[in-house]
């Protein structure tokens, strides 16, 4: 399972990136959504580098980002009580179910995108115009991710 951020803006977004990044379903910095590790979704990953941070994502900071950040519509908190309605008994249950199958979110009616705070304490020391492989935060970062999102939630 892969997390991909979005760490910058719209401005100056080359046309082909921004309907990548509609793809995707990054419309916003500060964006997170869950994706299925295919050849085809790295590929899309690949060409808005530029733009956007990923890695994989582990079952604890899974467990917490949908505790914290998961929304039903009508921007309402997914809560204990609406995941036992559809047969679900805990967050690590559900957590299991999505790392297997990201569609479990779509057939839950849990919208897609997480919308994260900016990271305390900011990106790294590079800034966001960097590769994360020479300081900065975008590309790819493999585990580092989770330290990224605990710090985004």
């Amino acid at each position: 399972m892969i997390a991909c951020i979005r760490v910058r803006g719209t401005v100056n977004v080359r046309q082909d990136i921004e309907t990548t990044l509609k793809l995707l379903r990054l419309t916003r910095a500060n964006h997170l959504v869950l994706l299925p590790e295919k050849k085809d979704t790295i590929k899309m990953l690949q060409k808005a580098k530029d733009y956007i941070t990923w890695g994989e994502i582990n079952k604890e900071t899974l467990i917490k980002l949908l505790q914290k950040r998961a929304r039903l519509p009508g921007n309402k908190r997914l809560t204990l009580e609406y995941l036992k309605s559809h047969q679900i008994n805990s967050f690590e249950e559900l957590a299991d179910e999505v790392l297997k199958d990201v569609k479990v979110l779509e057939r839950l009616n849990i919208k897609p995108v997480f919308r994260m705070r900016p990271p305390s304490k900011g990106y790294e020391r590079g800034g966001i115009k960097k590769s994360f492989r020479v300081g900065g935060a975008l590309g790819y970062r493999g585990e580092k991710i989770n330290d990224l999102i605990s710090r985004m939630l």
